[in-house]
């Protein structure tokens, strides 16, 4: 493999299925290595000196690695101008396609994360989200603004809100409505999507057939 590889360590159904589909919607060449996360292969030496987090998405890529969600979306879509998928730096809509993108690691995530353990929550004044309630409705409201969440076209910021909402939803960890359903529908219907999603489950299917065969 050449150093200037695009190479995606994975595991079926986590944080990584979503950069797999930016990859696909990008239609750029890479490579993918698969983990067992029931096997603890994502704690091997191997890996973990690759990610000492033992955490999913992990890109390698000219020599380095690239770990978390936001920074993985961010690096590829800049990666390929091109394919239209970031506004470019002097883009007016660059400043809220950043704002989105650091929104979902710093106020949405650690919200949901607060909520599922039912942690009481602080001061608002410390929160990084202020409150559950503020947050949903920051990101609600500003998908309720137009189809997508910079306007009419499709940026990776939405493949990646996409995606977060629509595993939120599936796990009840969000309370959506009509118009944020329709988004993330309009994130999971595209081909790319749908080719992943049953990639995906094939190697889920895999690892756990498998798993029962050694049990």
């Amino acid at each position: 493999m050449s150093k200037d590889t695009i190479l995606l360590y994975h595991a079926p159904q986590t944080r990584g299925t979503g950069i797999w589909y930016l990859l696909e919607e990008l239609g750029v060449p890479y490579e993918m290595k698969v983990l067992n996360l029931k096997k603890g292969e994502n704690q091997e030496p191997e890996f973990l000196a690759i990610n000492p987090l033992g955490k999913f998405p992990t890109l390698v890529h000219n020599g380095m690695v690239i770990t978390e969600q936001v920074a993985c979306y961010l690096y590829l879509a800049d990666l390929f101008p091109e394919k239209g998928l970031a506004p470019g730096l002097n883009d007016p809509k660059r400043g809220a396609y950043l704002r989105w993108m650091a929104y979902q690691g710093s106020s949405f995530e650690p919200a949901v994360v607060d909520r599922a353990l039912k942690r009481e929550p602080g001061d608002p004044s410390i929160m990084p989200y202020r409150s559950f309630e503020q947050m949903q409705s920051t990101l609600f409201d500003q998908i309720a603004k137009a189809p997508y969440l910079l306007g009419d076209k499709p940026y990776a910021v939405d493949f990646f809100w996409g995606m977060t909402l629509k595993w939120c939803r599936q796990f009840g960890m969000v309370d959506t409505n009509p118009v944020v359903d329709a988004y993330i529908d309009s994130i999971i219907s595209r081909p790319a999507y749908i080719k992943i999603e049953q990639q995906d489950q094939k190697l889920a299917d895999e690892q756990a057939a498998a798993q029962t065969e050694t049990a």
